[in-house]
């Protein structure tokens, strides 16, 4: 489900400032305060060189031992929707004067509305490397490969990085425009050891190259391959949700869960997206539905690979997870953008989380968005 997003105005900074410190082009946030220190400097008639220079590396010191804690307000929240009808298929013909937003049980005032497709994006490409993954990890693979291509497709508007989990979480491909970089990381990477999803998730909202703008143009978005489980991260699931919603994240899946297996984690993915405005589509859990195998044509072998040497089970399998890469990409590129000011005083709630609903003037339709956001960040 579409995440929304928060903007910040003047003389407030972006919510992006959170990963400021990596962003790329960014200028030090000591320039604009140079020449008033070297006027300063040089209006005291007892500062010498020497000490003026000593005293500006103490107090550079200074500032890389303690780094200044960001503070940010927001002053404009931005809403990415989604909408469908009762058939999951995309209604994108609505105006602005069909959408309602309510924060906190408030009506609010929609200032702005786009329904503009392939808005800019930078997507993060986590993949699942656990030892789970290795039954059809060529299709998997290949289903990662097809989204990279169908979501970079070398358009400016676009970026994105690639993450790895198994037992620890590692950033493959930091920040780029050129799919071939990360499509070729996913070609040389082979599954093995835990599952470290949770940390994978952090590192995507702690550690790597900001796009300028980030989140407003381009938001920002992240899609998980994998089956949601974790069992190697130093992060809880409570802990990643909480950062995806203060770094204006929405988590998006794409499910390896084979059909008739589940887990105490299964619900995992599915809470990370539904709590950060995506969804989770689940290929694999119908698998058998389109394919002729033993429930039709019972034998005494079982059903092994639906017909023994057809390979019509990993034909299914590729087929599912093709579906699903395109059901994704068709849902992050077509999306409405509110934007609105809230009519919310925040006076003593500076990290307070406010509930966003979106309603549309449509029947049977399904709307979705991020559920709030926090006014601060930590």
């Amino acid at each position: 489900m579409p995440r929304f997003i928060c903007r910040v105005l003047l003389p407030a900074i972006w919510v992006a400032a959170a990963w400021a410190q990596t962003a790329e082009p960014s200028k030090p946030a000591s320039t604009s305060a140079e020449p008033a220190k070297a006027s300063s400097q040089s209006s005291s008639p007892q500062s010498s060189p020497q000490s003026t220079t000593a005293a500006a590396a103490t107090q550079d010191q200074k500032h890389e031992a303690e780094p200044a804690p960001i503070r940010v307000e927001v002053n404009e929240v931005i809403v990415p929707v989604t909408v469908t009808d009762s058939k999951g298929r995309f209604v994108n013909d609505l105006e602005g004067k069909d959408f309602h937003v309510i924060e906190d049980g408030k009506p609010q005032t929609i200032r702005f509305f786009t329904r503009e497709q392939r808005q800019p994006i930078v997507v993060g490409f986590l993949m699942d490397l656990s030892n789970m993954s290795r039954i059809h990890w060529k299709n998997y693979q290949e289903a990662a490969i097809e989204l990279v291509e169908n979501l970079l497709k070398d358009d400016p508007r676009y970026t994105g990085y690639l993450i790895s989990y198994a037992t620890d979480a590692e950033l493959q491909q930091d920040t780029t425009k050129d799919p071939e970089k990360i499509v070729e990381k996913l070609r040389k990477m082979k599954p093995s050891g835990g599952s470290a999803l949770y940390d994978a998730i952090y590192m995507a909202c702690t550690n790597r190259k900001l796009v300028q703008g980030e989140p407003i143009e381009p938001r920002r978005v992240i899609v998980v391959i994998g089956d949601g489980h974790d069992d190697a991260s130093k992060h809880s699931l409570n802990q990643v949700i909480e950062l995806a919603q203060r770094s204006l994240v929405t988590v998006y899946g794409v499910s390896t869960t084979a059909f008739g297996f589940v887990s105490e984690s299964d619900n995992d993915l599915d809470r990370l997206a539904v709590e950060t405005g995506g969804r989770v589509v689940h290929p694999l859990g119908d698998v058998y539905a389109d394919t002729d195998g033993y429930l039709s044509h019972p034998s005494d072998d079982g059903n092994y690979a639906l017909s023994v040497g057809t390979g019509a089970y990993a034909g299914a399998v590729m087929s599912k997870m093709f579906h699903a890469v395109t059901d994704i990409a068709g849902e992050v590129t077509t999306q409405y953008i509110i934007r609105y000011i809230p009519d919310v005083d925040y006076t003593g709630k500076p990290k307070t989380f406010h509930n966003v609903t979106v309603l549309v003037d449509l029947a049977n339709v399904k709307v979705r968005a991020r559920k709030g956001y926090y006014t601060t960040l930590p």
